[in-house]
């Protein structure tokens, strides 16, 4: 009955959401953030549709949900330029990657700390859960024809890559906490991130090779036509996750690593390809997920948070990354409006949520972990969804006053 109730609201949203299309895009509202009300409005508090508790007393369906959908979306994002294009922004991805993300992860913890007066150890687990950018959520921002005519190609593959890269990267972190939450020793903690992370590296690398010489192969033959191709990739990212699950290893940062060597190995048309089923079903399966958070939104908890929920929500939506890219803008090459831009849309979403399920899966954590985590994560969803068109508009005018004529010329210049 409750999963009968989220595949039809999901339904008649992917309907609209494929009738409206780009106009979709220009509006200030995205398609998790439509989901998410769906959920509210059926579920206990209003409508009672979806009688299910709040996720502070289940979390595990998140975990499995989550995992499988960053894993088809990373996979796009690997997909999503072309190799070459990619290759040209490692310098500031690897910047964000190794210093932005860290420090977001610390901004939140002491924010964590201060407003809410938690321990270190429930600070650090609030701060490593939130500090990934949602690849899911920044695809609303960085695909469509609307984000091609106002944004250039750099900004859009920066936090496209980021995105995607920092999911897996930041299990490190995740793994620290719980370590300083009394899960297990740091040493321990320490040896499995190296593990997890050369683990995925090890394994992504081979399986996107293969999974592309095997899709050649089958072109060259005559047995693979336009259909099967297209959902090859998404096949490429399950198989991938699985056998990281068995390994032990850091599944969504394999599937990222795998869809990058896919990306490289593939010829010009196999990865153009692939790009539009990708998008589609990274779009569209967001939808239920988005359905069930809605539905088990803890709003119980966030009364008790009281006040310092909110404040907390406003201090790590303009603290946790703004100043940070803001300072880093030169190391970066970033302008201004890029800095500005790039600093604001960092969205806190289904990452989160899967990391947050995660820790409440290793370890009996203090409820305010789940209760100010899936806040933030509902209100980033929320303001980031309804910003994310007017900051575009913003964004392209900021830039042409700067830059004049030239601008434009940059911002339509292509991925290759």
């Amino acid at each position: 009955m409750l999963i009968d109730v989220v595949l039809v609201a999901a339904g008649v949203l992917g309907l609209a959401v494929a009738a409206l299309s780009d106009r979709l895009r220009r509006l200030p509202v995205s398609e998790p953030v439509l989901a998410l009300a769906a959920g509210v409005l059926l579920g206990p508090e209003l409508l009672g549709l979806l009688d299910v508790p709040p996720l502070t007393e289940d979390s595990t369906w998140l975990h499995t949900t989550t995992r499988l959908l960053l894993a088809i979306s990373v996979m796009a994002v690997a997909l999503r330029y072309p190799f070459g294009g990619a290759r040209r922004r490692l310098r500031p991805v690897l910047l964000l990657l190794a210093v932005a993300m860290p420090v977001m992860a610390g901004v939140t913890a002491g924010l964590a700390a201060w407003v809410l007066g938690v321990g270190l150890g429930t600070a650090v687990l609030i701060g490593a859960a939130l500090c990934p950018t949602d690849p899911v959520l920044a695809s609303s921002v960085v695909t469509g024809g609307p984000a091609e005519e106002d944004l250039p190609a750099p900004d859009r593959q920066i936090l496209s890559l980021e995105s995607g890269a920092n999911d897996g990267l930041a299990l490190p972190l995740v793994l620290l906490a719980l370590a300083v939450a009394g899960a297990d020793s740091i040493g321990a903690a320490l040896a499995e991130s190296v593990w997890q992370v050369a683990g995925a590296v090890l394994l992504g690398v081979p399986a996107g090779w293969l999974g592309a010489r095997a899709l050649q192969a089958g072109k060259n033959h005559g047995s693979v036509d336009t259909g099967p191709r297209l959902l090859f990739t998404a096949v490429l990212a399950f198989a991938v996750l699985g056998a990281a699950g068995l390994l032990h290893v850091d599944g969504i940062l394999a599937v990222f690593v795998a869809g990058l060597a896919f990306n490289y190995a593939a010829t010009g048309p196999d990865r153009t390809d692939d790009v539009p089923i990708d998008e589609a079903v990274n779009r569209f399966l967001v939808l239920p997920l988005f359905v069930g958070l809605g539905a088990v939104l803890p709003w119980s908890a966030w009364a008790d948070l009281g006040w310092r929920g909110l404040a907390l929500v406003v201090g790590v939506l303009l603290l946790r990354r703004l100043p940070v890219v803001w300072l880093l803008r030169r190391p970066l090459g970033l302008g201004g409006p890029d800095a500005a831009f790039l600093g604001w849309f960092g969205p806190i979403g289904v990452s989160a949520v899967f990391y947050l399920a995660m820790e409440a899966e290793r370890l009996a954590v203090d409820p305010v972990v789940l209760a100010a985590g899936s806040l933030v994560v509902a209100a980033s969803t929320v303001v980031h969804g309804t910003t994310s068109a007017p900051s575009r508009v913003f964004y392209r005018r900021a830039a042409q006053a700067g830059a004049g004529s030239g601008h434009r010329k940059r911002v339509s210049e292509r991925e290759e």
